[in-house]
């Protein structure tokens, strides 16, 4: 099984893979959701959806169906 976004822990970072180029929507993309970056889980909303994560320095908040699609590794 593949690891996601929506998977990570509150505080955790790891990278976005490089293979799941065609799942990240173009919105993303254009804010620096690049394959290779950073990615850090910081909250969650109270009913688990929107996810709040730390990008190039930048938050942002993603659905979790869309978290769901991006994968990453450690």
């Amino acid at each position: 099984m593949f690891k996601t976004i929506a998977n990570l822990q509150i505080g955790e970072k790891a990278y976005i893979e490089k293979l799941c180029l065609e799942n990240i929507p173009l919105v993303l993309l254009e804010m620096g959701c690049l394959p290779g970056i950073e990615v850090q889980l910081i909250q969650t909303a109270p009913l688990n959806d929107p996810l709040y994560i730390k990008v190039n320095g930048s938050h942002l908040a993603i659905r979790r169906e869309t978290a769901e699609k991006i994968t990453v590794v450690k």
